[in-house]
């Protein structure tokens, strides 16, 4: 899809683009949507493996799980900041749990050169029914102005939370968060019809992120993908002031072509924005690469070949990438396999080697000003 955009550079957006004269590096990272629950000996596995990788955000999200085994990962169960029902600003209703354990994460992954994108909601928690998607479902959720307006209470009491360690709030946190997102895949379950007529929702959002900032431009505000690239880069969200960085989500092999990604590299640069390919994977079975849901494994070395290329067909259209998912422990293969394990998986040493690879390549986008 293509379309016209009106370049209108606000001073962080002028910031953004200047970089771009000289050559910039990349990098790389990962998600781990369940990393608040860890435990400490898992926690440190995960950012020593993520370290030696040279990796150096980690993807994390603010939501309740009830679950102690996820991938395989034994972890402590934690519920959502509104556990109960939509707070709307009450102090006193919200429940911090998740927020403390992700103060202690945020700290050591300090210490080992990582920053954590915080993710503050999930489409897959509303449509599961949590109090946002129980009284609104998943679409007067993003329509009305009631619920935009209590999430937005939810987005601001995150941002607030004074880290228990360090007795700073998070919003300053610099040192140790990379960037705040909304909701991960917002509206995804609704379609890209439906997605590109509701673009103000994720710009609005972004503004209530931004504004909470208050000045701060040390933390970046980002979307949190969607389905695939086309879907992830929508043409409003390139002109909204408040937005940083636009985050690709595509698990589609067609969307890994380096020729594909430069189309929107050409988009966001002419907009002075900057783009993020923010979740993608390898598939575990011989399945679609993005329909991975069961099937017979593929080989390791057709595997691995699949990860090299495809990292560095992302590494070489100038877009640093975040893997879904690095996991501490040997991976069980469960359904939807795109997670490599740190232990024993004979794919970790190519996403590794891939990882390295893109800290050494030029980027279009000038991310230094964020990173450790």
């Amino acid at each position: 899809m293509f379309f016209s955009i009106l370049v209108r550079l606000t001073p962080l957006a002028a910031l953004l683009a200047a970089p771009l004269a000289f050559a910039a590096n990349s990098f790389a990272g990962s998600n781990l949507y369940y990393a608040a629950g860890l435990s400490s000996a898992d926690r440190t596995t995960l950012l020593q493996g993520l370290q030696n990788a040279n990796m150096k955000v980690l993807r994390v999200w603010i939501n309740g799980q009830t679950d102690t085994d996820l991938k395989g990962t034994t972890i402590t169960p934690f519920p959502d900041v509104e556990p109960n029902q939509i707070c709307n600003g009450d102090q006193s209703c919200y429940d911090p749990t998740i927020l403390n354990l992700l103060d202690e994460l945020m700290v050591d992954a300090h210490s080992y050169g990582i920053k954590l994108i915080i993710t503050m909601h999930t489409f897959n928690a509303l449509e599961a029914g949590d109090v946002y998607g129980v009284e609104y479902g998943t679409g007067y959720f993003y329509e009305q102005t009631y619920p935009q307006q209590a999430f937005d209470q939810r987005l601001m009491y995150i941002m607030n939370h004074v880290n228990s360690q360090l007795g700073q709030p998070w919003k300053e946190l610099n040192d140790y968060i990379f960037a705040f997102e909304a909701e991960n895949e917002a509206m995804i379950g609704k379609g890209q019809d439906y997605i590109e007529a509701h673009q103000q929702w994720q710009c609005d959002r972004a503004t209530t992120i931004k504004n909470e900032l208050d000045g701060n431009t040390g933390i970046l505000v980002i979307t949190g993908g969607e389905s695939w690239m086309a879907e992830s880069v929508q043409p409003d969200w390139l002109t909204c002031d408040a937005l940083d960085v636009i985050s690709i989500h595509a698990y589609g092999t067609g969307d890994f072509a380096t020729s594909a990604i430069q189309t929107y590299v050409q988009q966001a640069q002419a907009a002075g924005k900057m783009l993020l390919f923010e979740e993608w994977g390898a598939c575990y079975f011989n399945t679609e690469n993005n329909d991975c849901p069961s099937g017979s494994a593929l080989s390791s070395s057709q595997r691995n070949s699949n990860i090299e290329a495809w990292a560095s067909q992302i590494t070489a259209a100038g877009v640093p990438f975040l893997y879904w998912q690095v996991i501490p422990n040997a991976d069980p293969h469960w359904d939807q396999d795109y997670e490599i394990g740190l232990v024993d998986d004979p794919s970790w040493s190519t996403l590794q080697a891939a990882a390295q690879a893109a800290s050494n390549a030029n980027a279009a986008f000038d991310f230094s000003p964020w990173l450790l």
